[in-house]
């Protein structure tokens, strides 16, 4: 993100775009306007509809799924909130403060459907750039949260999709990162074969089995590096085999060494 505070933004993407699994350093707020699809956050898949508003705190793992499928674009407003931002005002905003594995607040036909206003009025400013606005986005950013903590302490918390092959995988593949994980042993561990999970992954991901191993590697590597590992000690503890593939890997995945990301996190 550009700014040290907020950064807010709108986004349309249809069928043809492609969104790998990713992390931030960085709170991210979405709202989805339209665009029935799935989100993949940590291991929580969710069935998005308008009015969803999703919590990803940094760190987390996250992407769209099946954007193939899409009947109309997924639009969206995003938020982007800085750590030493929502720091300095967390004690006040349980949203910062709990750890949880509920990362969606389901908001239509409920009276938190106006925290879509917070959302469009941190948009404008940041797009119109007036006199003041990243006060403004600022001081809208502490309203919305005011509000988020309001609805999600009285809400419901949405209920998950039920879990299918695809999840258990991945969960799978979570609870053995550090191990050798290989196609074979996943196959094994749940009675299929093995061309049936790449071929999961292929049609629900858009990537191969050993991508995603990879990709939950690489993150959990860079919030390992973010906390004061080092760089070797980031590879080893989440199942690299040596330091030359985390390397590869790393470079190949984010355009950067593991060095630079290392500058620049700790900056």
């Amino acid at each position: 993100m550009d700014s040290a505070y907020v950064d807010a933004h709108e986004d349309i993407s249809t069928s043809r775009d492609e969104v790998q699994l990713h992390s931030h350093t960085f709170y991210e707020l979405i709202y989805c306007h339209s665009g029935s699809l799935d989100y993949l956050v940590g291991t929580q898949r969710y069935r998005l509809q308008r009015g969803d508003i999703v919590i990803i705190p940094p760190g987390i793992s996250h992407r769209p799924l099946f954007l193939d499928l899409l009947t109309e674009p997924y639009r969206r407003m995003v938020l982007w909130i800085s750590c030493n931002f929502a720091a300095s005002f967390s004690r006040l905003f349980p949203i910062f403060q709990q750890k949880s594995d509920h990362y969606l607040v389901r908001t239509a036909g409920t009276q938190w459907e106006s925290l879509e206003q917070y959302f469009r009025a941190t948009v404008q400013e940041a797009g119109q750039k007036e006199l003041g606005w990243e006060a403004a986005m600022a001081a809208q950013t502490e309203l919305l949260c005011v509000a988020l903590s309001r609805a999600r302490a009285n809400l419901p918390p949405p209920q998950s999709e039920q879990r299918e092959l695809l999840d258990e995988i991945m969960l799978y593949i979570e609870h053995h990162m550090t191990e050798k994980i290989s196609l074979e042993r996943a196959a094994q561990s749940f009675h299929v074969s093995e061309s049936t999970i790449s071929q999961l992954f292929r049609k629900r991901m858009d990537i191969s089995f050993y991508h995603f191993v990879t990709q939950r590697r690489l993150i959990a590597a860079k919030n390992l590096i973010q906390t004061g590992a080092s760089l070797e000690q980031a590879a080893a503890d989440v199942g690299f085999g040596d330091y030359s593939n985390f390397y590869r890997a790393f470079r190949r995945e984010y355009g950067i060494t593991p060095a630079s990301y290392c500058q620049l996190v700790r900056q």
